[in-house]
């Protein structure tokens, strides 16, 4: 599995990555895993998994997590979590 971590501000891409995740894991497991390394590669907290975000990502392999999502004060308008390829 592949996601595709993004950071938004004002309709720019400021950051971006990729991260492969190829164990045996659960779906779930590899994009909470996934969202924990983007989250460190990019010195954030991990945001805060709200139903809107959940409902989303299970139709569309994508969720945005806005500042509500986040505990601490963010610089950006949301960061970007997509599924570009999955295992299969």
């Amino acid at each position: 599995m592949r996601i595709w971590g993004k950071i938004w501000k004002d309709n720019h891409l400021l950051r971006d990555t990729v991260v492969e995740n190829t164990t045996p894991a659960t779906r779930t497991t590899k994009v909470l895993e996934a969202l924990r390394e983007i989250c460190v590669e990019f010195d954030l907290s991990v945001p805060i998994w709200l139903d809107a975000n959940i409902r989303e990502f299970q139709r569309r392999a994508r969720t945005r997590f806005s500042r509500d999502c986040f505990v601490e004060q963010i610089d950006f308008d949301y960061l970007e979590l997509q599924v570009i390829e999955e295992d299969g």
